[in-house]
């Protein structure tokens, strides 16, 4: 497989609350990652759909069911303003009433179309869902679902989906809240996930967890982490000792604190992608870095070099 030429756009929003929202444009789909839409984030997220040709968005993604993950009144919102056609949802059971008063939501939007003849599909990411997709393939350009495998009784941030978006020039790794430390240890030993993230978004914030942790990030080695944190940031994310470690590894970090983040691919969008943090609600840039996509690095090798690598001392048929 050579490297396509993909048109691909993230955007990481500043919400001026407690929350995380992230949107991806590829190959002509539009994602919003998390159902939170806020007086701050609304217009910036009209202006990246018109921006990507879109009028409505294609998936909704949410990644668990605590607020600043999806709140009721942003999640009803999100579904009459933006249409999508495909909504994933956590597959573990809402925790309290606001999270049931979402899921039921979701529930009544899938409904709705149905009555009025749209096609709209609902998917609660659960293990039975997981277990009965397809296995990833290496170098490819479809995504993968590593979590919920199984469920963890009571603990909503273990449940959040752990998805790597790869449709794009770039791939993009969405950890939502997860924290244990035997998934981080899974994450790592999965070779696509290992080798293939360019894009990570911080695990719960930023925070100071084993998901977040020297092992992990020095493992994944991604080419920028991404930290969604409020202005006022009560809880300092990314935590300090975060932000050492990837500093340590010469791992670059923007967040929402200063402004939107925005990684786009450069032309011919096969390699190359430009990564810009914003000063908060203006076009001016804070910071810009440039860099080369893990997954074009890789096609570029002969096919005898990739057989090693993905099946160590394969020597040919026979």
């Amino acid at each position: 497989m050579t490297a396509r030429s993909v048109i691909t756009r993230f955007r990481a929003y500043q919400l001026g609350q407690a929350g995380s929202s992230f949107s991806l444009f590829a190959d002509g789909r539009f994602t919003l990652i998390e159902a939170r839409l806020t007086e701050i984030s609304r217009a910036s997220v009209d202006q990246e759909l018109k921006g990507c040709g879109k009028t409505a968005i294609d998936v909704l993604h949410i990644t668990g069911w605590d607020q600043d993950h999806c709140a009721l009144a942003d999640l009803k919102e999100i579904l009459s303003r933006y249409m999508p056609t495909t909504v994933e949802y956590p597959g573990y059971l809402p925790h309290s009433d606001t999270a049931k008063q979402c899921l039921q939501v979701i529930r009544d939007y899938q409904t709705s179309a149905r009555v009025r003849g749209r096609s709209v599909s609902c998917v609660a990411i659960n293990p039975d869902y997981v277990k009965g997709l397809k296995t990833a393939e290496d170098l490819a350009y479809r995504d993968v679902l590593y979590h919920p495998r199984y469920l963890f009784d009571g603990e909503s941030n273990n449940n959040s989906t752990i998805k790597l978006f790869r449709q794009g020039c770039f791939n993009v790794a969405s950890l939502g809240d997860v924290e244990d430390a035997n998934l981080g240890a899974y994450l790592r030993r999965c070779k696509v996930f290992k080798r293939e993230v360019d894009v990570l978004l911080l695990a719960h914030h930023g925070a100071d967890c084993p998901t977040n942790s020297k092992t992990f990030l020095e493992a994944i080695r991604p080419r920028i982490a991404i930290c969604s944190s409020q202005h006022s940031n009560q809880f300092d994310h990314p935590k300090p000792e975060v932000r050492q470690r990837l500093f340590d590894l010469g791992i670059p970090i923007m967040t929402t604190k200063t402004g939107d983040v925005i990684i786009r691919s450069l032309a011919p969008h096969s390699q190359k992608f430009r990564a810009t943090n914003l000063i908060a609600n203006s076009t001016t840039v804070s910071r810009e870095l440039d860099f080369v996509t893990r997954k074009s690095h890789w096609l570029s090798m002969n096919a005898d070099t990739l057989r090693n690598l993905y099946r160590p001392g394969f020597k040919g048929l026979r």
